[in-house]
């Protein structure tokens, strides 16, 4: 512990640190800082304003979304070419049923929708629609919404940090670029200096 205090005051203390050493030293130090500290903020702070949207998402939902029984009618006729192959499946067709449900405004409807199952006619299953009859997706549920509130979270958390990073390199580089120019001018007025009387070569 001793030794490495001892070397750390050497470094300050070194006649041929320059400025920039010192500038640069700052600059990691506080890059250092401000990721570690700025980018968890900026994370959880997205992360929570994520959540707080989704659960206004989730509450809409099911506020809008109702079971209801729908009564297979008969099978849905096969698509003879699949508009989604990346998103459908052979399995998918298998269950595409044409269904008879009553909405929550009692309006009678009969459509193609997908069976949770195979089913014959007549067997009942549940299924999600609007207030008028419209087949819906299943409402978002808290435990997915939390999930997609800590990706955004830690997404935001990362782009800080690699934004903090970036400018830090940003600044190195110039620092860089400037000293290589300082050294330049400095050969070239030693190298003009060089042979002269007096010039002390």
């Amino acid at each position: 512990m001793k030794r490495a205090k001892a070397g750390a005051l050497r470094r300050r203390h070194n006649p041929l640190r320059r400025t920039t050493d010192r500038i640069e030293s700052w600059l990691t130090a506080l890059t250092v800082l401000l990721i570690a500290l700025g980018a968890p903020l900026a994370g959880t702070a997205a992360g929570g304003a994520a959540y707080d949207t989704l659960l206004e998402t989730v509450r809409s939902q099911r506020a809008q979304r109702h079971l209801v029984w729908a009564t297979v009618d008969r099978a849905a006729p096969s698509a003879p070419l699949d508009p989604d192959p990346e998103t459908s499946t052979p399995r998918d067709s298998r269950l595409r049923v044409i269904a008879r449900w009553t909405a929550r405004d009692g309006s009678s409807h009969l459509g193609q929708v997908g069976a949770p199952r195979l089913v014959e006619p007549g067997a009942r299953f549940r299924i999600w629609t609007d207030g008028r009859g419209r087949v819906m997706p299943r409402p978002m549920d808290t435990s997915t919404a939390g999930a997609h509130a800590v990706l955004a979270g830690l997404g935001v958390a990362g782009a800080v940090g690699g934004l903090i990073e970036g400018c830090r390199r940003l600044v190195m580089r110039r620092m860089t670029a400037r000293r290589h120019r300082r050294w330049d001018e400095a050969w070239e007025r030693a190298y003009q200096d060089w042979g002269r009387a007096g010039a002390g070569s």
